[in-house]
């Protein structure tokens, strides 16, 4: 009756499950050695119950559960070990921190808004705008649409205020109402 004592814990009769749920204090126990949070001992202990139920058929009778157990769950710790040695955030360079291109979805919705609410525009703004926005001084472009500055950017500061109201944008308050 002493090598029953030492291969299976319980009567003869009880079955490997529920020896195994009598082995659950030892197993936290053992699990404690390797956790110090309290979280994670309890998911070592949890994750070694459920490999040890699925493989309950590949236990060996007249070996003793305990050892099987703690070697199930010392296994199970170090996969998770090295698994969250090669996962570890925060890596200097870690290939999920660089962004290779910015996304442009946005960008080209914006672009598409703008080019709408430049065609809702009086052809004398858009025209002021335009080169403007080109780089073309005040001055040339008083010029080419044959006005004076002071016209230019009286229809650009307008110009801007109906864009930014077509678009939904609050302007800065230097800028004169139309």
């Amino acid at each position: 009756m002493d090598t029953d004592r030492n291969t299976l814990q319980g009567s003869p009769r009880e079955s490997v499950e529920e020896q195994v749920v009598n082995l659950i204090p030892a197993l936290r126990a053992f699990a404690r050695t390797f956790c110090k949070n309290t979280a994670d001992t309890d998911d070592l202990v949890q994750e070694t119950l459920t490999k040890a139920l699925a493989n309950v058929d590949k236990f060996e009778r007249g070996t003793r559960l305990k050892s099987w157990l703690f070697t199930i769950m010392r296994n199970t710790f170090n996969t998770r070990y090295r698994v969250a040695a090669r996962e570890a955030p925060g890596n200097e360079d870690c290939v999920a921190d660089g962004v290779i291109c910015a996304p442009t979805q946005e960008w080209s919705v914006r672009g598409r808004e703008l080019e709408s609410a430049l065609g809702h525009l009086p052809d004398h703004y858009q025209e002021v705008l335009v080169l403007i926005a080109s780089g073309e001084s005040y001055l040339s472009a008083a010029e080419r649409c044959d006005c004076a500055i002071g016209t230019v950017k009286s229809r650009l500061n307008r110009a801007r205020h109906l864009l930014a109201q077509d678009l939904g944008v609050p302007l800065s308050q230097g800028s004169i109402e139309a």
